[in-house]
């Protein structure tokens, strides 16, 4: 019979946090390994002030946070963990949890072991009893990089590329959080399906993940007419009126012209118009693989 080290404790596999630039709003991303606690996490801890929203990314469960420290009043079943503090420093994000019974132990042990805390205090937790704990996170940046036209008639795939590109270019600073898949409207000059590709990632060091994914693209592109488009910010709400305009229909230079002062391009093809027209639609699933040709 097989021994279980630890059997009252599932250490959560990373947890990451981004901030903005004024760092009053938080996004904290908890890759998780039991689903269950993740769901029951995500039901509970939505009930703290201090929680402005909770959604499912893949394998990770995301917390829009505001700044700041709150009481929690915790009670068994109705109300048995949350996050009690969001403390943001020039190079650090702090989160505090607190839980009752076996919310406390998922409030402290659980996420205090995961990779990506600097450091953390927790309390002796399980039982009835309460407990909280505190880690501490690098605080990083939103990086979202934009593909488009990667690939050829013949071989080749956008989505493909773009995705073990971003797993490459991974570091201990730099964390690869996300991968969506952007229709676009299907242009007469496509190579088939006509989509972009949005890679997602929570990084201390842009300039060198940026620097790196381009050199990274420039080596394996089939196409000569790549684009590749970056954003840098916590989020890219300013470019999703023109998103919405490569979706809906052919655009011009002129378009994108618009959104520049947003966008740094590296990668300067025709695909540009969509790698950055996919960066808005990042993590919004449903809305980024709709199409909209006005057909039924």
């Amino acid at each position: 019979m097989a021994n279980i080290s630890d059997p009252y404790s599932i250490r959560y596999p990373e947890i990451c946090a981004v901030a903005d630039s004024d760092g009053t709003t938080v996004e904290l991303i908890e890759e998780f390994a039991c689903v269950g606690g993740a769901m029951w996490a995500g039901h509970n801890y939505r009930k703290s002030p201090l929680v402005q929203s909770v959604r499912m990314v893949g394998n990770t469960q995301r917390f829009l946070l505001s700044a700041g420290e709150t009481n929690l009043a915790l009670e068994g079943s109705y109300f048995p963990a949350g996050i009690a503090g969001v403390d943001v420093t020039e190079n650090e994000i702090g989160i505090t949890y607190r839980g009752v019974g076996g919310g406390g132990v998922g409030a402290t042990v659980c996420r205090a072991a995961a990779a990506g805390v600097i450091r953390s205090t927790s309390d002796p937790c399980g039982g009835g009893r309460e407990a909280g704990a505190q880690i501490w996170l690098p605080r990083r940046e939103r990086v979202i990089i934009g593909v488009d036209d990667t690939d050829t008639p013949e071989e080749g795939a956008t989505w493909t590329l773009a995705h073990n590109i971003a797993e490459a270019v991974q570091t201990p600073e730099t964390r690869y959080i996300s991968h969506t898949i952007v229709q676009l409207f299907p242009v007469p000059y496509r190579t088939k399906n006509c989509v972009g590709v949005a890679c997602e990632f929570a990084t201390t060091e842009p300039e060198q993940l940026v620097t790196a994914f381009e050199e990274m693209l420039r080596k394996y592109t089939l196409s000569d007419e790549t684009g590749m488009a970056v954003f840098r910010g916590f989020s890219p709400a300013p470019l999703t009126e023109y998103g919405w305009k490569v979706k809906r229909g052919e655009v011009t230079r002129d378009d994108l012209n618009a959104i520049r002062e947003h966008i740094e391009i590296r990668l300067d093809g025709r695909g540009i118009i969509g790698a950055a027209a996919a960066i808005p639609f990042a993590t919004r699933y449903k809305e980024a693989l709709s199409i909209c040709t006005g057909e039924p």
